[in-house]
């Protein structure tokens, strides 16, 4: 079972205004703007189903074009599409299946926001790794990319 904690408003907000004028039912406003929690674990949930169908297009998809990628199993730090896509072929023949062991979300504004836990990947021959996420989401065009993905196996594990 997945823990799931929620911070909002932590950082640098799209809505913090020198003005005071009309600030609190501003705030009221702006606020329904904000992204939920549930809205950005969907976004795992999506990456996941895609890292899961072996469709490594689709994965990469979800990654910003001007994304950074520090994965799980490489020491390749990859800033390309195609360093992006070379990393989840490799890592995609493997048959993983990710889930999501501890999730903490971070909602810094209406466009951007960061989950950052830990995570489980089995793999199709049975075996699994556990690691440390980072993502970092930032909403373009209406859609939601991930802009860093940082992924590290678990010290003791």
């Amino acid at each position: 079972m997945a823990t799931t904690a929620v911070v909002a408003g932590s950082g640098a907000s799209a809505f913090s205004s020198p003005s005071a004028t009309s600030e609190a039912g501003s705030a009221t406003a702006e606020a329904r703007l904000l992204p939920t929690a549930r809205e950005i674990r969907a976004q795992f949930d999506s990456w996941n189903h895609d890292l899961v169908s072996g469709d490594v297009n689709k994965v990469v998809h979800h990654y910003a074009h001007d994304a950074v990628l520090l994965p799980t199993l490489s020491n390749e730090v990859r800033t390309t599409r195609d360093g992006i896509k070379d990393y989840f072929t490799e890592f995609m023949a493997k048959k993983p299946t990710g889930a999501i062991l501890h999730s903490y979300v971070n909602v810094q504004s209406d466009h951007s926001a960061v989950d950052a836990g830990t995570y489980r990947f089995t793999f199709g021959d049975g075996t699994h790794t556990d690691a440390r996420y980072t993502f970092v989401y930032e909403k373009r065009h209406g859609q939601w990319v991930i802009i860093n993905h940082h992924s590290s196996k678990m010290p003791q594990g």
